[in-house]
């Protein structure tokens, strides 16, 4: 946490004579589905609303609507999320951008941060982005994604988390997010940094007592479906990901239970919603 302090003051006092002329915005960048009405189905208004109380501009706040039931480098995926960053961006003068991802939505967010030449659009977008928020980021895959491949059945609770057998699952197979990240992505142990900071934050666990309010924050069943994919995790995990490919690229945060209120771990439904208190962090880190 020093770390990341210390970087943003550093930025502030390099930049200190444009001060007045930064516009700053935030982003919000789905996972793994295709979505029409992210703000509703996948953030829900509580949260987003939460958020955007961090701007100094309320309007300078997009919540992305992409297909990332594709592979990253997709024209649906890091073509639609360049779309929509580079229009916001512009049109709204935004230099001071904030990225906040969820799972899938990190490595698509990754592509264009670690492909500048991969598109004319992304060195505006980079360059308009202060840093990226990633929650439960699917760095490493995932072994429900192998699972899944290879003909596994899930909860119907969790076919939204899981997309069953499309590309961006194809993709987030462990082998083959470990290919991506030595030759196409920046950020991972023995790889070159990304061009702006990457914080994650780490879902430890999945709560699901019925007996406690806590466990219901996000809804009950999407909870209980990720503790039943649990089983194919290790013990750190947030239900879809294990903790060590949420933080395999780019820096750590924190883990949720060093800020979350009464140290909730966050399931990966509950990393996306207004549970534990996640929703202030984010709005004060802005």
């Amino acid at each position: 946490m020093k770390t990341r302090v210390l970087k943003l003051l550093a930025v502030l006092l390099i930049s200190a004579p444009l001060s007045a002329l930064a516009a700053t915005g935030v982003a919000l960048v789905h996972g793994t589905g295709q979505q029409s009405d992210a703000y509703n189905d996948y953030w829900k208004s509580g949260m987003v609303e939460s958020i955007r109380q961090g701007l100094p501009t309320s309007n300078n706040l997009l919540v992305v609507n992409c297909n990332f039931e594709e592979y990253m480098w997709d024209d649906a995926a890091a073509g639609c999320l360049a779309t929509q960053l580079y229009n916001f961006v512009t049109a709204m003068n935004i230099d001071d951008l904030v990225v906040i991802t969820h799972s899938n939505g990190g490595n698509v967010m990754r592509w264009i941060l670690s492909n500048p030449t991969w598109d004319s659009r992304y060195p505006t977008i980079i360059n308009s982005t202060r840093w990226v928020n990633v929650l439960a980021a699917s760095s490493a895959g995932t072994p429900l994604a192998d699972a899944v491949m290879a003909g596994n059945v899930f909860e119907a609770s969790v076919g939204w988390l899981l997309g069953y057998q499309n590309d961006a699952v194809r993709m987030q197979q462990t082998s083959w997010m470990t290919y991506y990240n030595d030759n196409w992505l920046l950020g991972t142990a023995g790889r070159p940094s990304l061009p702006v900071g990457f914080w994650n934050v780490v879902g430890t666990d999945v709560e699901t007592a019925v007996w406690d309010s806590d466990s219901y924050c996000g809804g009950y069943t999407e909870n209980l479906g990720l503790e039943i994919t649990q089983e194919w995790l290790d013990n750190c995990s947030d239900g879809f990901l294990n903790c060590t490919s949420q933080r395999a690229a780019g820096s750590l945060w924190f883990y949720d239970y060093d800020r979350t209120n009464g140290g909730e771990p966050l399931s990966h439904n509950q990393s996306r919603r207004k549970c534990f208190n996640l929703d202030v962090i984010l709005r004060n880190d802005i």
